[in-house]
């Protein structure tokens, strides 16, 4: 991101007497994109357009050089039809990019971009909710590179992997019967695959109230003729009858899974074989 600001918006700036606001654009996971400014009327620019809202501010923005982290916050009321209070608890905001310019409202094609991240922890307070704010060279301080384990770090299915998830029963559409909880559902059919075929993969919702929505399945089992699936977290809506879901098999990242359940051992990328804690304490013995 530049820090370069024009010649005529400086001079703006040094004037003393300013007429700047900031604006945000906000771009969902979903795709749908936001904008929000802390002026009194609407701005257009970029083809975006930026409605004008009391409840939505962003705090100190601080910027330095080089590889620093800049990161700051998002604070917000719950006041802007566009800013939904399910949208933002059921992971739609989550991760969303964000863009922050300081712009001139008497001339917007003065304008400055402040920051350019992604939204990070998302924290509610009653009707009041705040964003963090990450800058993109907070993604460098994430680890990179592999570990030596005994156990697969590769995704199932991804580039290292390389198994076809869309191959029979690893992949299959289904509705949910009926549920217990927010995570607790059961399933009518996918009855022929063994206990815990899914468990460690991803339960997918097609429609109704949590459409997009995906979890991680914790265990799975066949109980007089139903399918209980057990999710790691709970669906922000209550589950429906009927709901049409999608589940991907899950690994264990063990290799004797790799080998048995998938046939793809070739591939594993894990080191099975690798000294475990008590050989660093053996010795050695006097031959007797």
């Amino acid at each position: 991101m530049t820090r370069d600001i024009s010649a005529e918006f400086e001079a703006h700036l040094k004037t003393g007497t300013t007429t700047t606001c900031r604006c945000w654009w906000v771009l969902r996971s979903d795709g749908v994109g936001l904008g929000f400014t802390d002026h009194d009327r609407l701005l257009e620019f970029e083809d975006k357009s930026f409605e004008p809202t009391a409840g939505f501010n962003a705090r100190v923005l601080q910027t330095g050089q080089g590889l620093n982290v800049d990161n700051s916050e998002i604070a917000g009321v719950l006041s802007s039809e566009r800013i939904d209070a399910d949208d933002l608890a059921s992971g739609k905001y989550d991760g969303a990019e964000v863009w922050v310019w300081l712009v001139n409202w008497q001339d917007a094609d003065q304008r400055h971009l402040q920051f350019r991240g992604y939204l990070g922890e998302i924290v509610f307070s009653g009707h009041e909710f705040t964003a963090e704010l990450r800058s993109l060279t907070d993604r460098l301080s994430s680890p990179v590179g592999r570990s030596y384990l005994k156990q697969c770090d590769a995704q199932l299915g991804d580039g290292r992997c390389r198994f076809n998830l869309d191959a029979p029963n690893f992949r299959r559409d289904s509705s949910v019967k009926r549920a217990e909880s927010h995570k607790l559902l059961y399933l009518d059919d996918v009855l022929e695959l063994s206990d815990d075929w899914f468990a460690y993969g991803t339960l997918e919702v097609l429609d109704g109230a949590n459409q997009g929505a995906t979890a991680r399945i914790f265990s799975d089992r066949v109980i007089n003729g139903e399918r209980r699936l057990e999710l790691s977290e709970d669906l922000y809506f209550a589950p429906e009858e009927g709901m049409s879901v999608r589940l991907s098999a899950g690994c264990d990242k063990q290799a004797a899974t790799c080998r048995a359940k998938f046939a793809n051992i070739e591939n594993f990328q894990g080191f099975p074989f690798l000294p475990g804690d008590d050989w660093l304490m053996t010795y050695p013995k006097p031959k007797t």
